[in-house]
Order: structure tokens, then C-alpha cells, then sequence
């Protein structure tokens, strides 16, 4: 389930460079004129040879040149006031500086990473600072993520609708006298529950509040005939309500409702509790709602609003901001679905589950990682066809570590180990493996066939790292729930071996 219940080889440095050999033993040559004898010979090239160190080693390096060259040696005449001017051997390269020797590195993670826990294990870390890989396994393979998908919707939300961007609900005059239009603007977070209530959802807008707007407008034209009629507008989100790769189990179970641009309290039987029996017509329930805080209704039916139609009343969501931490904190579902769908529209990439891949992977080139071979299916993660590498999140969650482009959002709303969210749960970060609360910020995901676990590490070298994991299994129930402890473990090494973490 995508919701995380609440029970629940060091671089080798380059190689020294080798100088190549100095020239060649010199062949001594007759001078013309005759053949000498070879005693003759030797004995000039001793001569020349001390005469050269007294001069401090000025023919010396004549003649290592014309050995070099295969030339004789000159005998040199001196004189008393010549400052005889070195010349460079090019047989022997100059010196260059010493190279930079990679930094081995000797902590292993070996017993953590095999554990058989973590079936096909994925996972990849980085130094947040430098960018440097310290540990890589099948890094570059994209696979599914569970709710750690949630990340990369919530990037592409800020950046293509932007922190405060609000979707809002509106009421407009029906096109039949004592009719009103109940126009959804695909805004899952609006409460059936009185203003002034705070629900699993802080900042929601009420529908009383909507309907109070709406009964005073009408009330305000003594022409206007009693309200008797209200018309449901759900078209702003098209296609299927559920993804068809999506297990029903998930809505009855209350970690999904259906994707539908007009529902209330993400369709939740008690809008108090983030899990909850969601029902199978979230626009039915709301319309219904809307319908008792409006009076008079006596007729509800489905439709579309008509063009240019007066408006009577609108309610705003919470902002993109204030959603985001709601989808990565608790990892809400029918939260992050509604922003992977709000990206889809503005991105012109169409408003059904079809156009969710596009539209979020247009919002996620604005940070430059490189998105070849990233699939997205949905924005919750729910879906085992969703495929992103360990390695983009590492990327990606450096950035978000330095809070570039407004990334600091979705810092501020990751769980934290022990701390808060779904890593603060009994389960998490225990024993052992407390040593690392309060210094992992991380993404949690759980769906039928893994889990996995992917943000930042503080580490207790001091060294910011950020990492990936995934624990997969080839069939629903592969992965035990134990897992989650596995990741942990791996993680708190991580933790430990800071920069000095080996890949080997």
C-alpha cells in the first residue's frame, strides 16, 4: 500500500607518470683525417669529462645534449668571465606535480546491504555536497517506488503550478430556473464538516461557507425563483476514477479514494482520521453534502455547468505548499493524485490518468536531471508500473537538500526517524538503529511487492548524504514487513560510515 501504515571500490588515483628514457648511449666518431687509436679516443672523452665538472657541470650538459643527439661531444674552452647558461635535456620530461591520489575509502555496509530481507535490493548513495557516488547498486535500473513517488510529483507541482497555487470549487446559476451548478475544481481536500472544524486536512475550505455565499446571492435577487435543483460538475478531472493497476483493497482498506475532481474530505467515511473506509462515489456523497448545507434541494443530478454562467459562491483549497507536506508527511494518496492531476491540466498534457507522465515529467525538466527512463504512472505511487532509478532520486534529493528552486518545501515536509510522519512510527528507527533518529529525512513507500525508503542523511561524520533504497519482490507479499527494519539497518550504516562509506 502506498500509504505507510500507521501500525505498523574506492576510485583508484590516476597512476604516476613514467619518464622516458634519456637518449641513448653516445658512439663515439673518428675526427677526419685518419683512424686514432682507441686509448686516444677514451682519453679525450676523460679529459673533456673533468674539465666539465670544473666548470660546475656547464659541459656536461653539453654533451648529455649531444649524446642525445648521437652528435660527439664539443671539448669546451673556457674563459674567465663567460656564465655558461644551462640548456634543458629533452630526453627527460620536466617534473610535473604529483598526481591526486582518490580518497580510499573502508567502511562497509556488506552484512546490512545482504540482508535476505531486502530481496532485489536497489540502492544508491551520495556525497549531497560534492555529488560523489559512495555506493552503488543497480543505481541506474529504474523500478517501482512505492510512495517515494510522491517526491517527484510534489516537485513537478511547485514548479509548474507554484507553492501557493489553490484549486477552488465554484457554484454558478444552472441554465433551468431554481437551479445551481456545483462545479468541482478538483480541489479532494473540501469539507463536509462545519467551518471552524479542522479535519486530516488543515486550511480545508467548508462547504457551509459555500453555501452561505451561494443562498445569500441567490436570496439577494427577489426575482430568482426557490432553489430546488442541483447539477454536480465533476468534468474538470476526465477518464478512469480508478487506476486500473490500483488494488480495490486500497479504497476499502481507506488509503485511496477514487480520483474524481469533486469529492469531500478525500472521501473519507471520518474526515478525523487519515485511514478510512472510502466509498465507490465520492461525487454522490458530496453533492449530497453540499445539497443539506444548501436546504431546498430537491432534485440532484450530474452535468456541466453552462458557458458563462454567473458565479454564486467559490472555496479555495490549502496551497500547493501547504498539500505537498500533507502528501509527503503522512504520505496521502488521494493528496498527491490531485496534484500529479492539477500538473497534467496546466501542462496542457491533458486531465486523466494518461497524461499524468508527461505532465510531471515536463515539471520535473526544470531541474536538469536527466529524466530518460522514468515512467509515471500515477503521483501516489500505488501503481508497480511506475519506474524511477535510485540514482535520479540521489540527484534529485541533493537539490532538494540545498532548497534550489524552491525544493525547500518538500525538505520541510519529509518524515523524519523517530521525529515525525511515517518514520516516527513504533516500527521505525528502533534498537540499533535509533542512533540515526532525528538525522534521517526521508520518503517512506509500501505497496504489495516492496518497499523502499529514499531522502537524507546527516551522518555522523557530519557529512550530508543522500540515498535510495529499495527492497522488491516479484509477487504480492515477497517483501515481509520486516523489510521496513532491513532498510533501516542499511540506512543506519549509511549512517555510521558518513564519506568514508566504500563501495567495494
Amino acid at each position: 500500500m502506498s500509504t505507510d501504515p500507521e501500525t505498523p571500490d574506492a576510485a583508484d588515483g590516476a597512476a604516476e607518470p613514467t619518464p622516458h628514457a634519456a637518449g641513448g648511449e653516445a658512439q663515439a666518431t673518428d675526427a677526419p683525417g685518419g683512424t686514432r687509436p682507441k686509448r686516444t679516443r677514451l682519453a679525450l672523452w676523460v679529459t673533456a669529462g673533468v674539465v666539465a665538472f670544473a666548470l660546475a657541470g656547464w659541459g656536461a650538459v653539453a654533451a648529455g645534449s649531444a649524446v642525445a643527439s648521437g652528435a660527439p661531444a664539443p671539448t669546451p674552452t673556457p674563459t674567465a668571465t663567460s656564465t655558461p647558461t644551462p640548456t634543458a635535456d629533452p630526453g627527460r620530461p620536466a617534473p610535473t606535480a604529483e598526481a591526486t591520489t582518490a580518497k580510499i575509502r573502508t567502511c562497509m555496509v556488506g552484512a546490512a546491504a545482504t540482508d535476505a530481507r531486502l530481496g532485489a535490493m536497489q540502492a544508491h548513495v551520495r556525497n549531497s555536497n560534492t555529488g560523489e557516488v559512495l555506493y552503488d547498486r543497480g543505481g541506474q535500473t529504474a523500478s517501482r517506488t512505492a510512495s517515494v513517488m510522491k517526491v517527484l510529483t510534489a516537485a513537478a507541482a511547485l514548479d509548474v503550478l507554484g507553492p501557493d497555487y489553490r484549486a477552488t470549487t465554484t457554484v454558478v446559476r444552472g441554465s433551468e430556473p431554481g437551479s445551481v451548478v456545483l462545479v468541482g475544481g478538483g480541489d479532494l481536500t473540501l469539507s463536509a464538516t462545519p467551518s471552524g472544524t479542522q479535519t486530516v486536512y488543515p486550511g480545508a475550505a467548508h462547504l457551509d461557507d459555500l453555501a452561505a455565499q451561494v443562498r445569500a446571492a441567490w436570496d439577494a435577487d427577489p426575482a430568482n425563483p426557490p432553489l430546488t435543483k442541483l447539477v454536480l460538475d465533476a468534468s474538470f478531472f476526465g477518464g478512469d476514477e480508478w487506476h486500473p493497476t490500483w488494488n480495490p483493497l486500497e479504497r476499502e482498506q481507506g488509503y485511496m479514494s477514487q480520483i474524481t475532481a469533486l469529492q469531500v474530505d478525500g472521501d473519507r467515511a471520518s474526515p478525523f482520521a487519515e485511514t478510512s473506509w472510502r466509498s465507490p462515489d465520492p461525487i454522490g456523497r458530496a453533492g449530497d453534502a453540499f445539497a443539506g448545507a444548501l436546504g431546498g434541494i430537491g432534485t440532484i443530478e450530474r452535468g456541466t455547468a453552462p458557458a458563462d454562467a454567473q458565479t454564486l459562491g467559490t472555496v479555495s483549497s490549502p496551497t500547493v505548499a501547504e498539500l505537498v507536506n500533507k502528501s509527503l508527511i503522512v504520505s496521502d494518496n488521494s493528496v498527491a493524485e490531485m496534484l500529479a492531476r492539477h500538473v497534467a491540466i496546466r501542462t496542457g498534457t491533458g486531465n486523466d490518468f494518461a497524461a499524468i507522465d508527461a505532465g510531471v515529467r515536463e515539471g520535473l525538466d526544470a531541474y536538469g536531471i536527466d529524466t530518460d527512463g522514468i515512467t509515471v504512472t500515477d503521483g501516489s505511487g500505488l501503481s508497480d508500473d511506475n519506474a524511477v532509478p535510485p540514482a535520479y532520486l540521489t540527484e534529485l534529493f541533493r537539490k532538494i537538500e540545498a532548497r534550489e528552486q524552491g525544493l525547500g518545501v518538500i525538505r520541510d515536509g519529509l518524515p523524519v526517524a523517530g521525529v515525525q510522519g511515517s518514520l516516527a512510527y513504533g516500527d521505525r528507527f528502533f534498537g540499533d538503529n535509533a542512533v540515526a533518529r532525528g538525522a534521517v529525512w526521508a520518503k517512506t513507500g509500501w505497496i504489495e511487492t516492496g518497499y523502499t525508503l529514499s531522502g537524507i542523511i546527516h551522518a555522523q561524520d557530519g557529512t550530508p548524504l543522500t540515498f535510495a533504497i529499495y527492497a522488491l519482490g516479484d509477487a504480492p507479499g515477497a517483501i515481509p514487513p520486516s523489510s521496513r527494519e532491513a532498510i533501516d539497518t542499511l540506512t543506519t550504516a549509511f549512517f555510521r560510515c558518513g564519506d568514508n562509506l566504500s563501495n567495494g
